[in-house]
């Protein structure tokens, strides 16, 4: 990792740690409407039995673990990784949590059946390189899903999105204008399948293979 990357991965670790108390309130509308049912649907696709979660954040998809998976579960900031331990044992949910960056994964090669991730490569600071990650612990012939939001298509959108990005980074930990699937392919990932959910394709689930 460079110093460049060091410098922002350690703001993006700040970052939310700074915002995990409020984190849940901050989406509560978004996830009542809309999140809640695309993490379903993402969900009963996975197949087992050793998933990988990336980016547990405070433990949004813990609800929707197959019963039958042995899920392991990764955040960068400590404060997020607290809340998703919290809400995992009050709940009665045996999810396996570390404190890791997803740039460098700290499995070996083709561990995990699948892999998943939900609105986390819009905050990794390289995102390719958290990809290639992603890639190098499946399993080949395994499943990546990935469930994110993006720089939209549209010339008037998007440019939109590139200026009112700096501010968003700034409250939401979040870039806006991530172009995750020309990252994907940057990244090795085979694409399977792509589901525009919602705004004109702004949020997307993406199936994949490594």
């Amino acid at each position: 990792m460079n110093l460049t990357n060091d410098l922002l991965t350690q703001a993006t670790r700040a970052r939310y740690n700074r915002i995990a108390p409020m984190y849940d309130l901050m989406e509560a509308m978004t996830e009542r409407r809309s999140f809640s049912k695309w993490r379903q649907v993402l969900w009963s696709r996975v197949r087992g039995p050793r998933v990988l979660e990336v980016g547990v954040g405070t433990g949004k998809n813990i609800p929707y673990y197959p019963k039958t998976a042995q899920v392991t579960a990764i955040d960068l900031s400590p404060g997020m990784l607290e809340r998703a331990r919290a809400k995992a044992a009050k709940d009665g949910y045996a999810v396996d949590l570390r404190l890791m960056d997803a740039q460098h994964l700290d499995f070996l090669d083709a561990t995990f059946d699948t892999v998943v991730a939900t609105f986390v490569f819009c905050s990794v600071p390289d995102a390719i390189r958290g990809l290639q990650e992603v890639c190098r612990v499946t399993k080949p012939g395994g499943q990546i899903l990935l469930l994110e939001h993006m720089r939209s298509s549209n010339p008037i959108i998007s440019k939109i999105m590139d200026l009112l990005n700096p501010l968003v980074v700034q409250v939401m930990g979040a870039n806006i204008n991530r172009r995750t699937v020309e990252n994907a392919h940057a990244a090795g990932l085979t694409i399977v399948r792509i589901d525009d959910l919602a705004l004109g394709g702004i949020v997307k689930l993406i199936e994949a293979t490594p």
